[in-house]
This record gives C-alpha cells, structure tokens and sequence, in this order.
C-alpha cells in the first residue's frame, strides 16, 4: 500500500471515528435534556366547573388554543410524525379513558403543562407550544381546563414518543424546538382575565397566541421552526403580505381557506379551528395585524 493509500485510509478512519463520536455526544446531550426535570413557577390558580365555563372552554379550546392539532379532534390522542430520521411525536390522550394522561392532574398541573411545557414529573413536555400559551389569562386557561375535563373518555394507548437520529441533530443545533418550554420566560405577567371585543388589544392578545407560533413573533411569515420537511412557509400576515387583502377577504380566508387569487391554502393553516371564530375575534385580529410593522417575507 502506498503512503498515499495509507494516508488515505488513516484519514478516512480518522473521520469515520469523529463522525461516530459526534452522533454519540448528540444522542447522549438529547437524552440528557429531554429527561432533565426543571423548576416551574407555582401561581394560585383554580379552574372552574360550572356548564357556562364548559361551553365557553370549548370555543377556546377549539378555535382559540386549536388543542385538536396535536390531540386530535377527540382529544384521544395523535401521531403527528412516525419516521425513522425524526422519530415518533405524538400528542397525548388527554381524555379519562385507558391511555389517557389526565385522570390525576390537579388545576396546578394542568396549568403548569399548558403555560409552562412542564409536566408532573417536571420533566420539559416535547412539542408542547407553551411559548404561546404563556400569556393566556387565567380566565381562559380555566376554560380549557373546564372544557377538557369535561370530554367523552377514549380509550386509546398512545405509542411512546421516540426523537429520531435526525430530530436530536437538529435539536442539538438549533433547528428543532422540541421543547418549546425552553422559550417560555415563566414571568409574572399573567393577567386574569382579558376582555373579548373587537380591540387592538384583543387582538394582540389572540395573535400572540394563536397565530406566531406558525407565523413568527413579527408575523413575517417564513419557515416554520421545526416544521416537517414537507410543510409550507408561512405566510406573511404583516401588512406587507397582506397587501391585498381586506377585512373581508380576510374572514373568508380563516374561514374556507380561499385567497383573493382564488388558490387555497395549505391544510396545515388550521382552517377547520379558524373558521370557528367569532366575529369579534376575527375582527380584533384583522386590527392588531394593521398595526404591526410591515416586513418582509422570513425576516425575523
């Protein structure tokens, strides 16, 4: 063998070997965040029981917080991806029945796990968007509570989460938030309750918490941050994007999904949960989005 051959072949092996301790420190710096336990701040906090609290829960349920993404329409529970490079994501059963994650959760652990990403074994909850629930209102976040407690049992057991090969690289680097808790500021700026018109306000309230976890924190639009390889930028709903749109082009479009031009959007746009929307919020939404900072597409 020539000493360019064996050069070669040292140098190859020399890669191979750093190749095979990368992925290891990965898979063991994965497996050392995704089983750590956090504190998370405790906050009085009761959710209420009554029949007006439920039926209202479940409009915010539905349409506001779009729980039934991950969950599933019966709340029993939802693979969301099942390959071998990202591994196995699922929402949970959340209901009462076998399988089901809930049965024993007081209000302070569902509120932890919603506002926080934080489950009752203090371990960080995976692809649990709690960097937008953050900022719910007491009053809502007990309506939720209301609402999914009061759901019909499914009996369903839920395959274990497993993060793939490739989700736990791009974790480690930056480009997949699977613990979205790790962007919650856990803060005191809680409020109990906020007042549902056709506000600026109010507005701001719900696009904060319903909208930029696909559309960014400035609404720009752009690649979705962890998103599978084959869903859609978001759009841009800053006024530059929606430059020719009016309110009514904008109803019809949270409500069948249909642009101006006629073309219809992706089906991972929630229409099915954004059609649900009261007049009220979709007006406060369209106000607040005017008065945000026109940018251009993905510039965050």
């Amino acid at each position: 063998m020539s000493r360019i051959a064996r050069a070669a072949k040292w140098g190859a092996t020399g890669l191979l070997a750093l190749v095979l301790l990368g992925t290891a420190g990965v898979y063991l710096w994965s497996n050392a965040e995704l089983n750590a336990t956090v504190p998370s701040p405790t906050h009085a906090f009761s959710a209420p029981t009554d029949a007006a609290s439920i039926a209202r829960g479940e409009h915010v349920t539905t349409a506001l917080a779009k729980c039934a993404d991950c969950h599933g329409e019966d709340y029993g529970g939802r693979t969301l991806v099942d390959n071998l490079p990202i591994g196995r994501l699922s929402g949970p059963n959340l209901t009462r029945g076998r399988g089901g994650v809930t049965a024993s959760m007081t209000d302070a652990d569902w509120e932890r796990a919603i506002r926080h990403g934080v489950a009752v074994d203090g371990r960080r909850l995976v692809l649990m968007p709690s960097h937008e629930y953050q900022l719910m209102s007491d009053e809502d976040v007990g309506l939720v509570i209301a609402y999914m407690r009061s759901v019909a049992p499914v009996d369903r057991e839920m395959p274990p989460t497993r993060i793939g090969p490739l989700a736990r690289a791009l974790f480690a680097a930056g480009k997949m938030p699977l613990l979205p808790a790790n962007a919650v500021t856990h803060g005191s700026e809680v409020v109990a309750s906020v007042a549902a018109d056709s506000t600026v306000e109010y507005g701001a309230y719900l696009a904060k918490g319903g909208c930029s976890g696909c559309h960014a924190q400035n609404f720009s639009g752009g690649p979705i941050d962890g998103a599978p390889p084959d869903w859609p930028q978001a759009s841009n709903i800053t006024p530059t994007g929606l430059a020719a749109y009016d309110y009514a082009a904008f109803v019809k479009v949270l409500s069948d999904g249909t642009r101006p031009d006629g073309t219809t959007l992706h089906p991972v746009m929630p229409v099915q949960a954004t059609k649900l929307m009261t007049p009220v919020e979709m007006t406060a939404i369209w106000k607040y989005l005017q008065t945000v900072p026109a940018a251009e597409t993905g510039t965050r």
